[in-house]
């Protein structure tokens, strides 16, 4: 069954045909939310949380068409709402690779996905979301904008200042320590 059936079967109360919706974009929603919260089990709270709301609000979904963009802005929204609760907190987590090419030099992918890390790591969270969802899951800045509910302007705007912070950052990062003949690190 196509995704706009599944949703009005779910609008009707289909336990099985939300289950079936919440499962197809688990994993979506899960990435989303470990790049802007970079924590995994704050990650899974605001995905459940994205779904919980999902399933209380789906009877005021004008446009089931919409439902992906909808339970990401829900999941966007969850996960803003945690790092508010826990702004004062320092989180570290690792990134994986989202449908990463096969790489030759695997030291210098884990070299520069550190200094990506760190770039996103600088950022706020509406900064990271946006980058987030047009990076690295693709999104169209017109459905970005949908998702966070905010005029495509705005998220122009905040994506180009992002990608700013990100630029100053990476120019800033000191060199890492180069190799030298006998293993030692200069």
């Amino acid at each position: 069954m196509d995704q706009r059936g599944l949703v009005e079967r779910a609008r009707g109360g289909d336990h099985d045909a939300f289950t079936t919706l919440a499962r197809d974009a688990g994993t979506r929603l899960d990435r989303a939310a470990r790049l802007i919260l970079r924590d995994p089990e704050l990650a899974r709270d605001a995905v459940q949380e994205a779904l919980i709301r999902a399933w209380r609000d789906l009877k005021g979904l004008r446009d089931p068409e919409r439902f992906d963009a909808w339970l990401h802005r829900l999941t966007v929204n969850a996960c803003l709402d945690i790092a508010r609760r826990r702004r004062r907190r320092v989180i570290e987590v690792e990134l994986d690779p989202i449908d990463a090419p096969t790489i030759g030099d695997p030291g210098g992918a884990v070299a520069d996905r550190e200094i990506v890390d760190a770039a996103l790591r600088r950022l706020d969270e509406s900064g990271r979301a946006i980058v987030v969802l047009h990076y690295f899951l693709g999104m169209p800045l017109t459905d970005v904008a949908a998702t966070l509910g905010i005029p495509l302007g705005t998220v122009k705007s905040r994506l180009h200042r992002a990608l700013g912070e990100m630029r100053d950052a990476v120019e800033t990062e000191p060199p890492s320590p180069s190799p030298i003949p006998g293993g030692q690190v200069a």
